[in-house]
């Protein structure tokens, strides 16, 4: 982990009306660092994630980027913020009226002007570095199946180099053996891309391949984060409750009874 900050989060709340999603945030992800936030449905993984990408406006609380307060910007400024950013979708999220290489070159042709057969060039390039083969590249999404549908958002998720990749719940919908191969991937893309990752995920074999750092949130609150090979002895009831799967424990599941 380099000693610099890439994002830093400091007391970052956000409230919708009288519900508190977020209660005081606290979180540094250092340059080319990968960190993963785990947690259960509803506990505030994307509402974070949408504050740092600019989607959302904290209530309060800072988002730094580089150094620079996230929360104040507007305009282009806003624009070049969000132009450091790469982002896989839960779910994939391709456009499905655009065949593939338009899918995966859609950065490059509508925000940066890349000429379009440039960005196709870069388009099946970057296929290539996620295992798929050019002629991938004029079919539509709906002819792929999950996991390629799923290569296929890796690769216009670092089609434009960017200097930092969100991953949201980037395994969901995929069997063990296509979500090790997306693990795989998402590794060996971020490394080969320089690029700095934060990914959301309740999926522990997924946190455990993609991170060098784990943090747990819990109730808008981040409960633990230490190195992901500290997270199996953490000491936190939290962590061992949710990492085991365990009906019993701290976290209160909120079920109708019948």
């Amino acid at each position: 982990m380099s000693a610099e900050a890439k994002i830093e989060l400091t007391g970052l709340a956000k409230s919708f009306g009288d519900k508190h999603v977020l209660r005081g945030v606290d979180l540094t992800v250092g340059k080319g660092e990968s960190v993963v936030i785990i947690g259960g449905s509803g506990t505030g993984k994307s509402v974070t994630l949408k504050c740092i990408l600019g989607l959302l406006r904290p209530t309060s609380g800072g988002v730094k980027i580089d150094g620079v307060d996230a929360t104040r910007l507007r305009g282009d400024a806003l624009d070049a913020h969000q132009a450091k950013f790469g982002m896989l979708f839960q779910g994939s999220a391709l456009f499905d009226s655009l065949p593939v290489w338009q899918n995966v070159a859609f950065k490059l042709i509508q925000a940066q002007g890349v000429p379009r057969k440039e960005a196709r060039e870069r388009a099946i390039e970057t296929l290539g570095s996620v295992g798929l083969a050019p002629d991938i590249a004029d079919l539509f999404p709906a002819e792929l199946s999950g996991g390629m549908q799923k290569r296929v958002a890796l690769a216009r998720a670092i089609a434009s180099r960017p200097e930092i990749i969100f991953f949201d719940e980037p395994t969901t919908g995929l069997d063990p053996i296509m979500s090790d191969v997306i693990n795989e991937l998402i590794v060996k893309c971020v490394r080969e891309v320089g690029a700095t990752a934060l990914s959301i995920t309740h999926d522990m074999a997924s946190a455990r391949k993609i991170s060098d750092r784990i943090a747990m949130l819990y109730e808008g609150k981040i409960v633990w984060q230490g190195k992901t090979g500290d997270i199996d002895h953490s000491g936190n009831p939290y962590v061992d409750q949710f990492i085991h799967g365990r009906a019993e424990g701290p976290i209160k599941m909120q079920v109708r009874r019948l």
